[in-house]
């Protein structure tokens, strides 16, 4: 993603019915039309444990794309990456994980599925996480993109089924896309934000993946009366307490930290 985060005092019972919310966040206490296929494994670490993050530039987060060494600072950028993968490996030192990003600014689903042989099946992860969505309207809205929801979902579901093809025993997690209302993020990006939220979600549900409620925490944060900007300022790119709180949730969702 070359550059943007949700509507407050919603209520995240109707989120998806109501689309926006006044002052803040769009809510994602999103239900999914879906049903699961099957519920995701409880997620743990094995020694020698392989974890790749996949998405766009908020996971991108300005690291130095040239260095693809494993577990290096300067391969990682300064985000929510970073902070997962520096906390959990001062937690397990004996168990010698191996950490990549592999985020790439500007992406959507169809350039993840052309860099995917190289940049996620040849590393061989035990837990893939991925976050991508909010290029697939940002780009869309900017004339860059003509991709619809349904394509997203296809082109997601496509993503994950050879994912599962080809390792099938890695544990996929997949990270709500999210946007607050702030910045680039105007009217116009809703519903069909929202939408793409569920659509996303739909996706996980269906492919047993273990979902990542990053929305819904921002959402919330903004209805405790933090303005959108504190976590993001042009709506979309996570600032440093931004980053974190994603960094927890992903920890608290996964079990992991």
């Amino acid at each position: 993603m070359n550059s943007p985060s949700h509507p407050a005092a919603i209520n995240r019972r109707n989120a998806l019915k109501t689309g926006l919310a006044g002052a803040g966040l769009l809510a994602s206490g999103l239900t999914g039309t879906a049903s699961a296929a099957k519920a995701p494994k409880p997620l743990s670490l094995k020694k020698g444990a392989v974890i790749v993050f996949q998405g766009d530039s908020i996971t991108d987060a300005n690291r130095d794309r040239k260095n693809k060494k494993a577990n290096d600072a300067k391969a990682f950028g300064r985000g929510y990456p970073f902070h997962i993968a520096s906390n959990l490996l001062m937690r397990h030192p004996d168990l010698d994980l191996t950490f990549y990003n592999r985020g790439v600014s500007g992406n959507r689903v169809p350039h993840l599925d052309s860099r995917w042989q190289a940049d996620c099946i040849d590393l061989k992860p035990d837990v893939l996480s991925i976050l991508v969505g909010v290029n697939d309207i940002w780009h869309k809205l900017n004339g860059q993109y003509d991709g619809t929801v349904e394509t997203y979902e296809t082109g997601f579901t496509a993503l994950i089924e050879r994912t599962r093809k080809a390792l099938p025993e890695t544990h996929i997690v997949i990270c709500e896309p999210f946007v607050l209302k702030c910045g680039a993020v105007k009217d116009n990006w809703f519903p069909e934000m929202t939408e793409r939220i569920a659509a996303a979600k739909r996706v996980a549900e269906a492919t047993g993946c273990t979902w990542v409620p990053f929305q819904e925490a921002f959402t919330a944060e903004v209805e405790k009366g933090t303005k959108p900007d504190y976590w993001a300022a042009d709506g979309v790119h996570p600032s440093m307490a931004g980053h974190m709180l994603m960094a927890k949730v992903w920890g608290e969702t996964t079990g992991l930290l």
